[in-house]
This record gives C-alpha cells, structure tokens and sequence, in this order.
C-alpha cells in the first residue's frame, strides 16, 4: 500500500493483482483482497496508517504469536459492547502498569467484583499478547508493548 499510495485505486488494484502469488489465491480471497484495498482508500490518512501499522505489526510475529494475538481479539468481541468498553479501559490502564502491580490489581477483590471470571480471563489474555499490540502514543509513531 505504501509503496503504491501516489496511484490511483484503478492503478493500485493492477498492482495487486500482479503481486507474485495474487493470482494463485482462491477468487474469494482475490476479492477479499481488492475490497480491502477499497476500503484503505476510502479511509482517512490516519486511519489508513493506523491500520497498515497494525498490519505490519502482525507480520512481523510468529505464527503462534499470531494466533495467540487474534484469540485474545476474538475473547475481547465476542464480550457485549458495554462490557467490552469497559474491558478494553481496564487493559489500557493496566498495560500502563509494571508487571507486579498489575498481579496485584488482576487479583484484587475490587477488580473481581467488577469483571467476571471471562471478563478477567480475556484481560489475562490480552495482556499475554501486550507485547505484541502496537500503542499509540500522542504525537509519536506507534511503539510495540512496553
């Protein structure tokens, strides 16, 4: 994407489709692909880099990185909005923390009380796979875990 982000949508989708390999995937996938890079473009700069940095950051790790990553994702969506919110908040504050407070946070009766046993075993989960996850910091390129 970013080497082909000066050529026109027509332009670029010819790119792809003579990427090494493009050719060789299932059509639906090929399709999959050409809708992806549709949506990119419709997306602001900024929401674009946020998503080809997410994309990097994930190619960049193992296969089991990869599926640990995607498990703990799918823990957190399959949550109810209001609940995932309010789990998605505790995991910003708590990736924020070194790794002793956040043990002690995790195992506090206060937090028990507030998440469920899910709710806490998805917060585990993503906080495994912290190191992975790309953090935005104000005026500053991402940065991976701490």
């Amino acid at each position: 994407m970013d080497r082909h982000s000066n050529l026109s949508l027509a332009d670029q989708q010819r790119a792809l489709e003579n990427e090494p390999g493009f050719r060789d995937l299932p059509p639906p996938t090929q399709q999959r692909m050409r809708d992806r890079l549709t949506q990119l473009n419709n997306m602001s700069p900024e929401q674009r880099r946020r998503i080809l940095d997410r994309t990097e950051a994930m190619e960049r790790l193992t296969p089991p990185q990869r599926q640990q990553v995607r498990g703990a994702m799918q823990q957190l969506g399959g949550l109810p909005e209001d609940r995932r919110r309010l789990v998605a908040r505790a995991f910003r504050d708590l990736r924020e923390m070194p790794q002793p407070q956040r043990q002690a946070i995790l195992n506090s009766d206060r937090f028990r009380g507030q998440f469920s046993d899910q709710e806490r075993n998805t917060l585990s989960s993503l906080l495994a796979v912290e190191p992975y996850l790309p953090v935005k910091r104000p005026n500053d390129e991402p940065s991976y875990g701490k």
